[in-house]
C-alpha cells in the first residue's frame, strides 16, 4: 500500500486509519481516567499508610508536576521517534507505574509509580493530537477531535463516581489493577494495527533548553499547587520562591527557543493569529472550569450541607453530557465553522457565570446541576473547536510544537486555576468572618463561603466576557503552508 499521492492518510482509501484511532484512544482513555480515579481515595491512603493529609496530596501534586515537566519536551520527541515507538513506550512506561503502584507495599513505593505513570500520561496526549493532526485534513478534524474531547471529558468524569465503587466493595489496590489489562491490551491492539505517520527529522537536543523547562514548568506547577494546599497561599515562601524560579526558568527557555535554529519547542506557532487565539480561549475554558469543579463541591458540601457522593452525582449530568456532546460539536465545526458556534457558546457561558455568581444558602441544588449542564454544554461548543481551529493554521512542521504548548498548558493552568481561585475565597471568607458579629456562628460560616463562592463566579464572569468579546473576532483557520510562511518573512 503507498500512500505517497495523498496528502493525508485519510484520504487514501485503503488505509486502515480507524485501527489507529482506537488504538490511540484506548491509551487515551484509562491513562486519562487515571488522573482522576485516585482523588476519592487519598483519604483512604491515608489511613492505610499512616500519613498526613499533605504526604498523601502529593499523590495529586507530584502527578501533575511531572506532566509539567515532560510534556515540553514532547515536542522533540515526536521528532525523534516514530508513532509505533513512542506511543508503545509511553503506554509501557503507563503500565509499569500502574503495576508499581498496585503491589506498593510503602507509600513511597505507590507515590513512585505514581509518578512513573505521569509520565506516561504527560506524552501520550501530544502523541495522541498530532497523529490526528497528521491522519486527517482540517476540514474533517472538528468530528475527530471532538471524539477525543469525549475521550477527555468523559474519563474523568465518571473517575470518581467508579474509584468510589471500586474503593467501597475491592480496595483501592483494584483502582490499579483493574486498569492493568486494558492497558496490556492497548498495547498488544497498537502494536498489531498502530502505523507510522509521523516524520523522524532528529533535530538537535538543546541540553540548557530542557533543563530550563524542567526548572520553569516544574517549579511553576509545584508553585501554585503549594499555593492551592496551604491556608496561606501565596504568602508562604514554599508556594512564592518556586513561582518566581519557575517565571524566571519559562523565561529563559523562550528566549532561548526564538535563538535556536532547532528550537525543543517552536514559540513560532504565537505568529499565527487563529493559534493564539485557541490558547487563550483555552485558558479562559480552563479557568471557568476549574472554578466549577473546585469551588461548587466546597459550596454544595458546605452552605447546601450535601454529602461527597451527592455533590458528585450532582455534577456528573453535566460532565457526561460535555463528553457525549463533543463530536457533535466536532461535526458541527466541521460544517459551520467556529463563529456560528463560538459566539453563542461563549454568550451562554457568561450567563452561566453571572448566575452562579448569584448563589446563596437557600439556593435549591437543582439549580446548581441546570448551572453546571449550561456551563459544560458551552465549555464542548468552545474548547475543541478553538483547538482544532488553531491547530488548522499551522504547517505540518509545526504541529508536534503545536499539540506541545497547548497540553503543557493543561497541568499549569490547572495548578494556577486551583491555587487562585481558592486563595480568593479563602481571603473572602476571612474578610466576611472579620466584620461577622458572631465569626464562630455556623450560619455565619455558611454565609462567609457563599461570598466567596459568589466572588469567584462574578470574576469567572468577568474571564467569560474576556471570551465572548474574542470569539466576535474568530475566523475559519486555513493550513499556511511553507511558501506562504517565506513570503510573511520577507
Amino acid at each position: 500500500m503507498t500512500t505517497k499521492k495523498y496528502e493525508y492518510l485519510a484520504e487514501d482509501p485503503n488505509a486502515k486509519v480507524m485501527p489507529i484511532m482506537v488504538s490511540l484512544i484506548i491509551g487515551a482513555f484509562f491513562a486519562i481516567l487515571n488522573e482522576t480515579l485516585l482523588n476519592i481515595a487519598l483519604t483512604t491512603l491515608m489511613k492505610q499508610f499512616n500519613v498526613s493529609v499533605t504526604t498523601v496530596q502529593w499523590m495529586a501534586t507530584g502527578f501533575m508536576l511531572v506532566m509539567g515537566i515532560v510534556i515540553p519536551a514532547s515536542a522533540l520527541l515526536l521528532q525523534w521517534f516514530t508513532t509505533r515507538q513512542l506511543f508503545l513506550s509511553t503506554m509501557a512506561v503507563f503500565t509499569i507505574g500502574t503495576t508499581i503502584c498496585a503491589i506498593a507495599p510503602t507509600f513511597s513505593i505507590l507515590l513512585a509509580g505514581r509518578l512513573i505513570q505521569a509520565v506516561g500520561t504527560g506524552l501520550l496526549m501530544p502523541i495522541i493530537f498530532n497523529v490526528f493532526l497528521l491522519i486527517y485534513p482540517p476540514h474533517r478534524r472538528g468530528k475527530i477531535m471532538g471524539i477525543v474531547g469525549l475521550v477527555i471529558m468523559f474519563a474523568p468524569a465518571i473517575g470518581p463516581t467508579l474509584s468510589g465503587i471500586i474503593v467501597e466493595h475491592l480496595g483501592w489496590r483494584f483502582l490499579f489493577i483493574t486498569v492493568i489489562p486494558f492497558a496490556l491490551f492497548s498495547i498488544a491492539f497498537a502494536y498489531k494495527y498502530l502505523m507510522n505517520v509521523s516524520e523522524v527529522t532528529k533535530p538537535k537536543i538543546d541540553v540548557l533548553s530542557l533543563v530550563f523547562s524542567t526548572i520553569g514548568f516544574g517549579c511553576l506547577v509545584y508553585g501554585f499547587s503549594s499555593a492551592g494546599e496551604d491556608e496561606s497561599g501565596f504568602l508562604n515562601p514554599n508556594a512564592y520562591i518556586p513561582i518566581i524560579i519557575g517565571v524566571i526558568g519559562i523565561l529563559l527557555f523562550a528566549l532561548r527557543q526564538l535563538r535556536l535554529d532547532e528550537p525543543v519547542m517552536d514559540l513560532k506557532v504565537f505568529k499565527f493569529p487563529m493559534y493564539t487565539h485557541a490558547v487563550i480561549m483555552f485558558l479562559i475554558i480552563i479557568m471557568a472550569m476549574f472554578a466549577s469543579e473546585i469551588i461548587l463541591p466546597m459550596y454544595m458540601q458546605g452552605p447546601l450541607a450535601l454529602t461527597a457522593a451527592t455533590a458528585g452525582l450532582v455534577l456528573l449530568p453535566g460532565s457526561i453530557l460535555n463528553g457525549l456532546m463533543s463530536p457533535i460539536m466536532g461535526s458541527l465545526f466541521d460544517k459551520f465553522g467556529p463563529k456560528v458556534m463560538m459566539i453563542p457558546a461563549t454568550f451562554v457561558l457568561c450567563v452561566t457565570m453571572f448566575m452562579m455568581s448569584r448563589l446563596g444558602i437557600d439556593t435549591p441544588f437543582w439549580m446548581v446541576i441546570v448551572g453546571y449542564i449550561l456551563l459544560m454544554l458551552s465549555v464542548s461548543a468552545i474548547m475543541m473547536p478553538a483547538e482544532t481551529n488553531g491547530l488548522n493554521q499551522l504547517p505540518k512542521h509545526l504541529y508536534p510544537h503545536g499539540t506541545a504548548v497547548m497540553t503543557t498548558l493543561q497541568p499549569v493552568a490547572g495548578a494556577v486555576g486551583v491555587s487562585v481561585f481558592i486563595s480568593i475565597m479563602s481571603a473572602r471568607q476571612k474578610a466576611y468572618l472579620g466584620n461577622a458579629a458572631n465569626p464562630t456562628d455556623p450560619k455565619t460560616i455558611a454565609e462567609s463561603l457563599v461570598s466567596g463562592v459568589e466572588l469567584v463566579y462574578f470574576i469567572a464572569f468577568g474571564i467569560s466576557v474576556v471570551a465572548f468579546i474574542m470569539a466576535l473576532f474568530v475566523y475559519r483557520a486555513v493550513p499556511k503552508e511553507p511558501s506562504d510562511l517565506s513570503q510573511d518573512g520577507q
